[in-house]
């Protein structure tokens, strides 16, 4: 069985309790640092806005670049499978 803990997060000062995989801990709790290091920074450059807008200004950005990230490991690949096909000719040259 799953080593579920329980555990409590806050995100734009909201508490919030989640069963969670005891190995998923610390990146959810990294997450929620991030989440929150983001509120504060467009609460500092969206002056006058109520705590929705900068969530959702927080949940924009941390998708767009998850998959800026998504779109980057597949570029990688695609590198990797060239270097391969390069190689793989290169070495039918040399024999």
């Amino acid at each position: 069985m799953q080593d579920l803990i329980t555990i409590n997060i806050v995100i734009a000062d909201r508490s919030y309790r989640l069963k969670i995989n005891k190995s998923q801990e610390e990146l959810i709790r990294k997450t929620c640092k991030i989440i929150n290091d983001k509120i504060i920074e467009f609460k500092s450059s969206l002056a006058g806005r109520d705590m929705q807008d900068y969530v959702a200004m927080a949940l924009v950005w941390f998708a767009s670049d998850q998959r800026q990230q998504s779109n980057d490991l597949i570029r990688l690949s695609e590198m990797m499978q060239t270097v391969q096909q390069m190689e793989a000719t290169a070495e039918k040259l040399l024999e």
